[in-house]
């Protein structure tokens, strides 16, 4: 990951701005925080702190996930949303393409998951150290032998779509880490998250925020 990190030099992407939170649109191939090194510097949030200086992290996406992800401009914003997703209070929605053909139309994949630490920053399935993990599925639709769902993860696990979706046979395309062969064979990470539901930390009211899958 260190020596091939060229993120992608486009403006960013603001879905929503108010006093307590922002809402953007994450590009593929670029970190949420900075990685060890000075290499790995350039990430989302210090593009973010260039506008909004006062900006605080409550979540993360894995470098190669695009997607909607939510900031805080506000110590109180930062508690109030980090314990929604540390509640499971946070509705998560995302859209991926899978190898290969899906025939079921929906399910859950109930697995334990932990790092695989040998094989860092993998995760594995582990039934007697792993944190539980939980993914519902539904097949959106059918592409040349590739399966485009939606993933709602119920629990907030390290790579929980990418590890899921591999030990039901169908890695996500693209998936340096979880996919081989032809599966791997695609110009990035097919996995999009696709829209949040929250309470919005000043009223509490509930919003849904969603950006446009780009493949």
């Amino acid at each position: 990951m260190s020596d091939d990190y060229t993120p992608p030099d486009e403006p960013l992407r603001v879905i929503h701005a108010d006093h307590q939170i922002l809402v953007v649109d994450k590009p593929a191939g670029l970190l949420s925080v900075p990685g060890k090194g000075d290499h790995l510097a350039d990430c989302l949030i210090e593009r973010i702190r260039a506008a909004f200086p006062e900006v605080l992290l409550v979540h993360r996406l894995d470098r190669d996930t695009s997607g909607v992800m939510v900031f805080a401009l506000t110590p109180h914003a930062q508690r109030h949303l980090g314990l929604q997703f540390e509640n499971r209070q946070v509705r998560k929605v995302y859209v991926a393409r899978l190898w290969g053909r899906l025939e079921e139309k929906e399910g859950r994949v109930d697995l334990p998951l932990c790092v695989d630490w040998p094989n860092r920053p993998r995760q594995h399935v582990d039934f007697e150290n792993g944190r539980p993990a939980q993914t519902d599925w539904r097949v959106v639709r059918y592409e040349d032998g590739t399966t485009r769902v939606r993933l709602m993860p119920q629990t907030g696990r390290s790579h929980q779509l990418r590890v899921h979706m591999k030990e039901i046979g169908h890695p996500i395309l693209g998936d340096p880490l979880y996919a081989e062969g032809p599966a791997q064979d695609f110009p990035r990470l097919m996995l999009h998250a696709e829209s949040l539901r929250f309470r919005h930390p000043d009223g509490g009211k509930g919003m849904t925020f969603s950006a446009p899958c780009p493949f």
